[in-house]
């Protein structure tokens, strides 16, 4: 199977831990072309960076609150390999927040992190690959909980619903142009956010508790999703795009 991607540069969020990190460690076995690396997390992306010897890639340590860094980190990959390839919006918070719980200012937050940089970073994209005259490939790393998500999560479900939309647009809006965009709605994983998360919430065997209530005995694994986040982003996946893609063990839907 042919991928392609040793003529891609490709720009990575949230790559410091967990998906981000798995999908670039992933690229970088397969032989992408040259991957521009950001998070928030410096001294995360330098490990990261570290074990990626043998493929061109830079850093950027940006904050995706700020709304001037999609376009700091765009500028970066532009400046550093002269083109955007490909673009894999795999940052993102999971703050709870309910219809009891949410703020204005929760709201503002998961919003500007999980939907906004997200369609900051793919107009970017968009507006590089246009400009040459050259096809490319999106992913957005989504989630389950967009479909309708459990009462703690209402306002991130609500920022991942608005994602999906904007895979879709974007992905009908510039099929013509040869940019693909398509997206994944991940189930439960195992990352290291999520380890510390549910530590204080359900104790450090949290996961075990978890994995025996799941069909396959186990959590979706950060190696998994960033197996079908290379696919997606390479030439064997053409010409699929405006698909979201439910990875998960249960079917949405189903009773």
């Amino acid at each position: 199977m042919e991928l392609g991607l040793q003529r891609q540069a490709v720009i990575v969020t949230g790559a410091a831990s967990g998906i981000g990190a798995a999908i670039a460690r992933m690229l970088a076995a397969e032989g992408v072309g040259a991957l521009l690396l950001t998070d928030r997390d410096g001294p995360g992306l330098d490990r990261i960076t570290d074990e990626l010897a043998g493929t061109a890639r830079a850093t950027v340590v940006a904050d995706l609150a700020d709304a001037a860094a999609p376009a700091a980190i765009a500028a970066a990959a532009a400046d550093r390999f002269g083109r955007i390839d490909g673009l894999v919006n795999a940052a993102g918070l999971t703050t709870r927040g309910s219809f009891l719980t949410g703020t204005a200012l929760l709201w503002d937050q998961l919003f500007a992190v999980n939907a906004r940089a997200g369609f900051l970073l793919m107009q970017a994209a968009i507006r590089d690959m246009t400009a040459r005259g050259a096809g490319g490939a999106i992913v957005n790393i989504l989630s389950m909980n967009a479909h309708c998500g459990i009462p703690d999560l209402a306002i991130y479900a609500g920022s991942k619903g608005a994602m999906v939309t904007l895979t879709k647009n974007a992905a009908h809006a510039h099929m013509a142009d040869r940019i693909r965009v398509n997206g994944i709605n991940l189930g439960w994983v195992a990352t290291e956010t999520e380890d510390r998360l549910q530590s204080a919430l359900l104790g450090p065997d949290w996961e075990a508790q978890v994995a025996a209530a799941e069909p396959l005995g186990r959590l979706v694994t950060a190696e998994e999703c960033a197996r079908l986040a290379t696919f997606l982003l390479s030439d064997a996946s053409v010409p699929m795009s405006g698909a979201v893609i439910d990875f998960e063990q249960r079917v949405a839907g189903a009773r």
